[in-house]
């Protein structure tokens, strides 16, 4: 029975240990039930040992190796690790979800058995079902953004294409034309029905889908077309003048019935629609040709860009086709055909889809079959090389394309061959002769461009000296307007001085005089309460004087009214 589960999850590898192995072996219902229950699960498995990758390139790298079927280096040294050594006897079951892996691990380490049986893939389901909290180191959500990260990247891995051999943009190109030639097909035939009721001998000058609805575009209602309009109406005709005149002679006598605005204005829009969709389909041709002489140049040296581009959509991809037989090749596109002759026991198709090539159109009757079965086995040469070469060229292509045209030479006049063998020394002599020249080109061209390097470095350290000499001469100028200004600046500075020098004088001046004039002042008020002190002292002598003197009179009043009394 299983005694450990290696389990891989999008943040490292898991080594689990199965508890009670031999009772899990006879439970088989058991875990399927407990699977959706922790509870019961986590009595069956233990986490063991836990190793995370190193980063999202390294989980990438381990992931792929897995759907592989291969052991990748960290797993080796996870399982060295973590995994008991035992002798000839004693031997470990390690339960493992991919067979192929499991072989792997079997080969590299002896004693161990690996498991991949149905009791070991519904261990595994529960482990990744409950890996959120049996893995306790990770936190909450990091296991979903791992495998969110890793499944876009491992997406892309898969995907990923090269771009040089991008032939699943000739299939669905190739696909868009076929549907728009369809389309086109059917839309003019309904542009030419509708506006016929209104002008119906237009159809008799004018055999072009694409001219017919620029025309029902320009002229509109037949009534409003004059001789005005006959230069537009050449350019629209490429320059055919009959054509042009005849157009504008009928709209005049036209036997169509009139329409109204409302009805025309419907039958140009869908004219536009129409025209819209040629423009468009020329520009896919266009794109179509690019893609085709970058993916497949030989094939469509040899067969065209359209049918070359149609064997790749039939086969699926161009690494399909060249893996085909050129037996297969030649009936690629008439299967149906096939399995009607196999079924009826009749002859088979002897072309398919290189039916449409101007080789076998050019070979006569007796001989399409021949030449039909000798251009597939070029077709299948030229995809090859296609498919398997790293540097494209055409070369092989134009080689291929030779033998061709001397092969339906031959079946006409029976002029000589020329051997397969030496037609592609050939062509590979002018490819290795072309690869020299292109190495000598690079090499010639590197030298010009150093040549050039040079030159444009020594201009430009010409005119870094001379921006260099043009700075100093400016930082001189710039240090003598400094110079000049702080001159200046001082001159002013020494007006502003003296200025405020005899201002300052003047204040002083003035305060000086303001305060002799304070002194002055001072001084006479000064005199001024001088003499009022004299005048004054005077004006109290004078008035103690004339009290004394009235004193002095009372005094004689008094004796001599004193004497008198006496006397009387």
């Amino acid at each position: 029975m299983v005694d450990q589960i290696l389990a891989e999850f999008a943040t490292g590898y898991a080594l689990f240990e199965v508890i009670q192995a031999e009772a899990i072996g006879a439970k088989l219902k058991e875990v399927q039930e407990a699977s959706q229950d922790l509870s019961k699960f986590g009595k069956f498995v233990k986490l063991r040992s836990f190793l995370p990758y190193r980063d999202a390139a390294n989980a990438l790298e381990n992931i792929k190796d897995i759907s592989d079927g291969l052991m990748n280096e960290n797993l080796r040294t996870f399982l060295e690790m973590n995994l008991p050594k035992f002798g000839k006897k004693g031997r470990l079951v390690l339960g493992v979800s991919d067979k192929n892996l499991a072989g792997e691990i079997r080969g590299k380490f002896k004693g161990i058995e690996c498991d991949t049986s149905e009791i070991t893939q519904d261990l595994l389901r529960g482990i990744r079902f409950h890996s959120g909290k049996l893995l306790k180191q990770l936190q909450p959500g990091d296991l979903e953004k791992a495998q969110l990260g890793l499944g876009h990247s491992y997406s892309r891995a898969k995907v990923k294409f090269n771009v040089n051999k991008a032939d699943n943009h000739i299939i669905n190109a190739i696909a868009v034309m076929d549907q728009l030639d369809k389309g086109i097909n059917t839309f003019s035939m309904r542009v030419r029905e509708w506006y016929g009721w209104h002008m119906p001998e237009l159809v008799k000058f004018v055999n072009d889908n694409y001219q017919y609805a620029k025309l029902a575009i320009y002229i509109g209602n037949k009534r409003s077309l004059s001789q005005d309009n006959f230069q537009d109406i050449v350019a629209i005709m490429n320059n055919d003048l009959v054509a042009a005149q005849n157009i504008i002679n009928t709209a005049r006598i036209s036997m169509g019935q009139d329409i109204s605005t409302v009805d025309m204005e419907n039958i140009v829009i869908f004219a536009r629609k129409v025209v819209n969709l040629v423009d468009y389909r020329k520009k896919l041709y266009k794109y179509l040709v690019n893609k085709m002489n970058t993916v497949a140049p030989n094939l469509t040296k040899l067969i065209g860009e359209v049918i070359g581009a149609r064997l790749i959509s039939h086969a699926g991809s161009l690494t399909n086709l060249s893996k085909y037989p050129a037996s297969t090749v030649q009936i690629l596109g008439a299967e149906k055909a096939l399995f009607r002759a196999l079924k009826t026991k009749g002859n088979t198709p002897k072309y398919g889809i290189i039916y449409h090539s101007s080789f076998i159109g050019r070979a006569e009757q007796r001989n399409k079959g021949r030449i039909s079965r000798f251009l597939a086995n070029k077709c299948a040469i030229a995809s090859r090389i296609d498919n398997f070469t790293e540097i494209p060229t055409t070369r092989f292509g134009e080689a291929l394309k030779k033998q061709v045209e001397e092969r339906l030479s031959f079946y006409e006049s029976g002029t000589a061959l020329t051997r397969n063998s030496i037609a592609m020394k050939q062509a590979i002599d002018l490819v290795l002769s072309e690869n020299i020249s292109q190495n000598i080109s690079e090499k010639d061209k590197k030298n010009q461009e150093k040549s050039k390097d040079k030159k444009k470095e020594d201009k430009e350290k010409s005119k870094d000296k001379k921006k260099e000499e043009k700075k100093e001469e400016k930082k001189e100028e710039k240090k003598e307007e400094k110079r000049e200004e702080k001159k200046k600046k001082e001159k002013e500075k020494e007006k502003e001085e003296k200025k405020e020098k005899k201002k300052d004088k003047d204040k002083e001046e003035k305060k000086e005089k303001k305060k002799e004039e304070k002194k002055e002042k001072k001084e006479k008020k000064k005199d001024e309460k001088k003499d009022e002190k004299k005048e004054e002292k005077k004006k109290e002598k004078e008035s103690k004087g004339k009290r004394s003197r009235d004193d002095e009179g009372e005094i004689k009043s008094s004796k001599k009214k004193k004497k008198e009394d006496k006397n009387k």
